[in-house]
């Protein structure tokens, strides 16, 4: 622990980069992989209802992130700034509370899923043509759904102090028992909806014996043990709503997606599998700029708890530019080999002719996803979380479903899949906004 902690005060940036970054760009990869491969999988059926089916499947999977990342990134931020104050206590309390809720949240969502599976599929929008498989993948997942809470927060978890290989390795062995797996179940025994939804079950499985054996046997700071959950309920607030932000954007994602999809529903399920398969390109630059942003988020954390603001100062400054710079290459490459990554998925001509216009309205995000991601980070991890929570509710409700509804009456379909790159605009100048006003009052 006490290198990991050299690192976080004194290290460089670009050990820093090497050391937090490139293990949480890694994981974001990997979740990226591990949502395509279901959908490639699946492609290969040829069947467009099958991969509609799994957008619609989408935002639920997606709501179950949002509550494990609510615990997930709120506990690893409440921890990290205990860790930089030498806070032993808090840190062995907040891990054992975080471990209950994430039991809680995963038997809640298991009856949720296994009961009302097929009035969440028609809520979700599924037709006549893909309700049963919507309602096939929900139940499996339901059943789950503990093991995905699990893996989910105490992949956060970990992180706290510096640890981010380990998150890197757990997350690693999940997705490529998904893969596998996917490929075994679905084109092997023709399992279809099943077989990619009892992959991504094992595959968290996987993962959560990973994080248990690390915690045991490695991690003497934090516990399971109910023992202390007591001592950590006074902090529940804090885990609260330092995990608000990023949670409260994932689950109004979520929300969004299902009034999207439905909208999108309208124009048919070959629109909503081309807009699944051109969201992926757009998905996988937004997760890695993500994914370099929150890897900073214990070095910016831990120097907050210090009061370094020099240091945190030029973390913000370098990640700015490294993030732009990134997400510009990165764009520019989907852009000329978009069709190479439709038909990757799903060789339909439909589908392709739709998708190129598709994929060019998911990536126009790239350039500028990094600085938003950025102003979340900042307020998040320096305790402001009323700033960072108003600012993810602006981009993922507030701002986005005005301008969802008005892109689709003025341009149908296509309005429908630019109004993401639309928002970013305006959910940008707010986060620079709030991300100026609280850095002047520290």
């Amino acid at each position: 622990m006490k290198k990991n902690q050299e690192l976080l005060e004194t290290g460089t940036y670009p050990k820093l980069l090497l050391n937090l970054c490139l293990p949480s760009v890694i994981i974001m990869l990997v979740m990226v992989v591990y949502n395509m491969a279901d959908t490639y999988f699946i492609g290969q059926t040829g069947d467009s209802a099958k991969v509609a089916a799994l957008s619609l499947c989408s935002p639920v999977f997606s709501i179950l992130s949002g509550l494990g990342t609510l615990f997930g990134s709120g506990g690893c931020t409440t921890i990290s700034l205990a860790l930089g104050k030498k806070d032993y206590a808090t840190v062995k309390s907040c891990s054992s509370l975080c471990f209950v809720c994430s039991l809680v949240i995963g038997f809640a969502m298991l009856l949720v899923l296994t009961v009302g599976a097929s009035p969440i599929g028609r809520f979700l929008g599924a037709d006549a043509d893909t309700l049963s498989y919507t309602v096939s993948y929900l139940r499996i997942i339901g059943f789950g759904a503990p093991l995905i809470s699990f893996s989910n927060i105490f992949c956060n978890i970990v992180r706290a102090d510096g640890a981010a290989v380990e998150s890197m390795i757990a997350n690693l062995l999940g997705t490529i028992a998904n893969i596998v797996l996917d490929a075994v179940f679905i084109l092997g025994l023709s399992m279809d909806i099943l077989g990619a939804a009892l992959a991504t079950v094992l595959g968290n499985l996987l993962s959560s014996l990973f994080l248990l054996r690390y915690l045991f046997n490695k991690q003497s700071a934090y516990s399971l043990h109910p023992k202390y959950v007591p001592i950590g309920i006074g902090k529940l607030p804090q885990i609260l709503s330092l995990g608000l932000p990023l949670a409260c954007s994932t689950i109004l994602m979520s929300v969004s997606n299902v009034i999207a999809n439905r909208m999108m529903m309208s124009y048919g399920s070959v629109a909503l599998a081309a807009q699944g398969v051109a969201g992926k390109a757009g998905s996988m630059i937004s997760m890695l700029l993500m994914g370099i942003c929150m890897g900073l988020q214990p070095a910016i954390s831990f120097n907050c708890g210090q009061g370094n603001k020099k240091r945190i100062g030029q973390i913000l400054r370098n990640t700015a530019i490294f993030t732009v710079a990134l997400g510009s290459l990165l764009s520019i490459g989907c852009f000329l080999f978009r069709n190479q990554l439709i038909t990757a998925f799903l060789d339909d001509p439909e589908v392709i002719a739709y998708g190129q216009v598709m994929v060019f309205a998911s990536i126009l995000i790239g350039p500028f996803y990094g600085i938003y991601q950025l102003c979340q980070t900042f307020l998040q991890s320096t305790g402001k979380a009323s700033y960072a929570t108003i600012t993810a509710l602006l981009d993922k409700g507030l701002f986005y479903l005005p301008i969802l509804l008005l892109m689709e009456h003025f341009f149908g379909m296509y309005g429908i899949a630019f109004s993401s790159a639309v928002t970013l605009f305006f959910s940008i100048l707010a986060g620079l906004y709030f991300s100026r006003r609280w850095s002047r009052r520290l």
